[in-house]
């Protein structure tokens, strides 16, 4: 058994999230320690928590702002965001970000008020 696994972004398709369109990778992983994903945000994201997952954000392209509990934060290439459980969050603005959720992420833990 491999110790290790290799994903090339160019054939991973995207698939819709709250925040716009997602590169998931990682997601078959047993063990489901985390997952990689390639987010591309767009203005009409959702507010959202997750009750288990904490998700770290690192902003590599655009600019925007960042909603967590109710206040903004702004959002610039080089910033990095962790949201633990039960914070309620949204990005806001024309960004491309990595997202780290750990553990993988469970689509079953995503949540809307």
């Amino acid at each position: 058994m491999k110790k290790f696994k290799i994903v090339d972004f160019e054939e991973v398709g995207g698939v819709p999230c709250p925040c716009g369109s997602s590169k998931r990778a990682f997601m078959d992983d047993e063990e489901g320690v985390a997952s990689l994903h390639v987010t591309t945000i767009k203005e009409d994201s959702r507010v959202h928590y997750h009750k288990k997952m904490t998700e770290i954000y690192y902003v590599l392209e655009g600019e925007g702002t960042i909603e967590l509990d109710g206040e903004s934060y702004p959002l610039r290439p080089g910033v990095s965001v962790m949201i633990k459980p039960g914070c309620r969050h949204r990005a806001v603005g024309d960004l491309k970000i990595i997202n780290v959720p750990v553990p993988k992420f469970d689509p079953e833990d995503e949540w809307f008020d």
